[in-house]
């Protein structure tokens, strides 16, 4: 560290604390100067040439002269790789065991001394060198990964590799978890470690909170997701691919991969895009659906301040006929920032201030951090240091950082019996009748002027009883506490659903709940960026994620505070939220024009609030995101490819935000069919791009015809909202009302069609159609069939 790195260290963080986190970062660097030896003289190392097979169920062991590989397809067409003897566990992604290899895929010789395994949804080919090929049924190749590369240390230790992969030229790349810049991933690197990007963020800024090894590859040829099931650090370079014009050869995309330590195995799903994520969350784990409450909006301030302020908030939404849901406690409601306390001053009596709060519909939710402030006398502390809870270094010393209660230390959530310490805590959130939470700080955070703000390398994890270090537990600590939490919330409450959504994960992390942005940056390119992750992160499995609207950092001005607004109202994840000195972010603050605004964009998330919990509890049965790419349903279209700046919310509306300050009109790419302006009526025929008006009173929105949405009518009742199908065609959706924690869902399934000119609207089931006892609005012009003549 030199004057500068001081410097920083004072002028982000304040002089105590500055000087506290440059002291904290010293005592890492001095940590893993001694707990990680300098890697020294390393030899490189590739397969080699192929000498031999063992065929097995669904695949088999290819070996080379320097390794070996070994295959396996599953009865889904999900394909398993791993070299040196890799194979699907230990995971923390995968939800139990892993998938049963097909039967009738066998290991069987290829041309020019390969080896292949066909079966009915995807081919496996490698090659006498060690190069992966997954194709279709056809032959048409998805992607070649080329033989790999490892760097061993001479003197032993974790082997560093190399992954290079080929894809068609025309494919695009997206995933590789919260990526502000995408959702599409252009030519760069993208680094895989999850980081605290030192306060407010925007597009230009990686790696963020969430990263994942998970690519999403779609292409004229097909679908197909790739995961390199490796936790350790890593940096993923990808360049899209060229066609060639005239004559001219195609330059394939490339995506390379090198990490720094860990297995070399992967996990191909192939097949439409919802097939992948149905596949993948096979695999993975169902996204566990919020409750219903939290599907509403929600307001949340680092700054409440007291108990006070936090009546007031809740009193002028009503006042003004505003709804809301749930209201965030941030951790300034802490006794000096002590997780799971509560400042009695401020907050003297919290479990009444939530009854109150209950009664009037809104649920309190509490921030936690890891975080314990590390300091005899402190309850979790004691508690914690007497039960070795906390992560040590290689000599058995507490690792201490720098978080905001001071010196702290961290539990180690890769130990299942601190997970079942930790989650006992939660009991004291409940009793204070919080009910739900949020995981903050958990990538982990320890202040520092320079380098990464997390623990020292070296620091020694449990990893379920496997034993490692911070350099592969880091990208899973937050994933592992979110784990903590929720199982904790399930036990304590057993017939509440949990609600828990954490900054920091990985793969796997949609089983336990969702996530949100972060501290994105306020200002036009953050608005972007909110849409990006959402998207972003739905197509590797989390889909229940939404941004802080209004932007995290900075004063919006009022009509970009009204433009973010009316997007999340459109996202999974609702919640207005800002950071202490970064200006009020209650609709009413920005004055009448806003507030008027505001209101129709919250009464219309209300009424669609029955379409949001049915998305939910369908994401759990397919693994569909809420929020999709408009290229959902149509991967072939490359225009629709290519198009960021607006998406659809399930199956039946597309949502295309005001995304530039001072736009009243916005183009909006259409996918094929008819689709309906919500608002005038209006319909347009796709595929093609029309022009539509945006007024600063609202953003477009159309819903395709046909459709069937249930929404919220007077009284609380749910009724279906019907947009007339277009001749010779038909339409439908689906209802699905919140029921008790872990009852599978009851899916009401209904169809739409026209005859002679009117509206008819059915529900089916698999013994064909039942009597429709639900009340049935129809829109786009035509006039509906009156429910008496469906059949029964």
């Amino acid at each position: 560290m030199d004057g500068r790195d001081l410097a920083r260290a004072v002028k982000v963080f304040g002089t105590v604390r500055g000087l506290r986190a440059a002291r904290s970062a010293w005592r890492r660097r001095r940590t893993d100067a001694w707990g990680l030896p300098p890697r020294g003289r390393e030899l490189a190392r590739v397969p080699g040439t192929v000498t031999g097979a063992e065929p097995s169920p669904g695949g088999g062991t290819v070996r080379f002269a320097r390794s070996e590989l070994r295959v396996a397809v599953a009865a889904a067409g999900v394909v398993f790789w791993g070299w040196d003897g890799a194979g699907p566990e230990p995971s923390y992604a995968l939800d139990g065991a892993p998938p049963r290899p097909d039967p009738r895929a066998e290991l069987e010789p290829d041309k020019a001394g390969g080896w292949r395994i066909v079966s009915e949804r995807v081919t496996v080919a490698v090659s006498r060198h060690g190069g992966v090929e997954i194709r279709t049924p056809g032959g048409v190749v998805l992607r070649r990964d080329l033989p790999p590369r490892w760097w061993e240390p001479a003197c032993g230790g974790p082997a560093r590799w190399l992954q290079r992969s080929e894809v068609p030229a025309d494919a695009r790349f997206f995933g590789l978890g919260g990526r502000a810049s995408g959702p599409r991933l252009r030519d760069g690197t993208y680094r895989l470690w999850n980081t605290d990007p030192r306060g407010s963020f925007g597009p230009g800024d990686d790696p963020l909170y969430i990263t994942m090894p998970v690519q999403l590859v779609v292409a004229d040829a097909g679908t197909h997701l790739a995961f390199l099931d490796n936790s350790w650090e890593g940096r993923v370079t990808l360049r899209e691919g060229e066609e060639g014009a005239g004559s001219g050869h195609d330059r394939p995309g490339t995506s390379e991969v090198r990490m720094a330590g860990g297995p070399l195995r992967c996990w191909v799903v192939v097949g439409t895009p919802a097939r992948v994520l149905r596949g993948w969350t096979g695999l993975t784990g169902a996204p566990v659906p919020p409750p219903s409450w939290a599907l509403g909006p929600q307001h949340a301030r680092w700054g409440f301040g007291s108990e006070r302020e936090v009546r007031r908030v809740v009193a002028g939404y009503r006042e003004r006929g505003l709804p809301l849901s749930a209201l965030h406690l941030d951790i300034d409601h802490y006794d000096g920032h002590r997780v799971f306390t509560v400042d009695a001053e401020r907050f003297p009596d919290l479990p009444r201030l939530a009854e109150d709060l209950r009664a009037e519909g809104v649920r309190l939710v509490s921030i936690v951090d890891p975080a314990v402030k590390a300091e005899p006398g402190n309850a979790v502390y004691d508690a914690g240091a007497a039960a070795g809870a906390f992560v040590r270094d290689g000599r058995g010393r507490e690792v201490r950082g720098e978080v905001w209660p001071g010196a702290c230390v961290y539990p180690d959530f890769t130990d299942p019996e601190v997970r079942a310490w930790w989650g006992g805590l939660y009991e004291e959130r409940l009793a204070q009748g919080f009910s739900g939470v949020w995981h903050d700080m958990n990538e982990p955070v320890s202040f520092a002027p320079f380098g990464d703000m997390t623990l020292p390398r070296s620091a020694r994890h449990r990893l379920e009883g496997r034993g490692g270090d911070h350099r592969e537990a880091h990208n899973v600590y937050g994933l592992a506490m979110a784990r903590a939490g929720y199982e904790a919330l399930r036990r304590l409450r057993p017939r509440e659903r949990p609600f828990l959504f954490s900054r920091s994960g990985w793969v796997g992390m949609q089983r336990y709940g969702g996530t949100w942005s972060g501290d994105v940056a306020t200002g036009w390119p953050g608005l972007r960026a909110s849409l990006s992750l959402v998207l972003g992160l739905g197509l590797c499995g989390v889909p229940y994620s939404g941004p802080d609207v209004g932007g995290f950092d900075g004063s919006p001005s009022p009509e970009l505070f009204l433009r973010w607004f009316q997007l999340g109202a459109y996202l999974p994840l609702f919640r207005t939220h800002a950071a202490i000195g970064a200006g009020r972010r209650e609709p009413w603050e920005f004055g009448p024009q806003v507030l008027g605004h505001a209101r129709v964009a919250l009464l219309e998330r209300e009424r669609l609030r029955p379409y949001f919990v049915s998305l939910a509890h369908q994401a759990r049965l397919t693994g569909a995101p809420y929020v999709r790419p408009l290229w959902w349903e149509a991967p072939g279209d490359r225009a629709l490819r290519d198009c960021e700046d607006a998406f659809l919310l399930g199956d039946a509306l597309l949502v295309a935000p005001v995304l530039e300050r001072g736009a009243d009109r916005r183009a909006v790419r259409l996918p094929r069919g008819l689709w309906y302006d919500t608002v005038s009526g209006r319909a347009h025929e796709g595929p093609g791009q029309v022009l539509l008006e945006a007024p600063l009173s609202r953003i477009p929105v159309l819903a395709r015809a046909g459709s069937v949405i249930p929404v919220r009518a007077e009284g609380g009742r749910i009724e279906l909202e019907v947009w007339a199908p277009a001749p010779g065609r038909s339409g439908g959706g689906a209802v699905v009302e919140d029921g008790s924690p872990g009852a599978r869902p009851v899916v009401e399934r209904y169809a739409s069609r026209l005859v002679d000119g009117r509206v008819v609207v059915e529900r089916v089931s698999d013994a064909g159609a039942v009597r429709l006892e639900r009340a049935v609005r129809v829109r786009g012009g035509v006039a509906a069939r009156p429910p008496g003549r469906t059949q029964p």
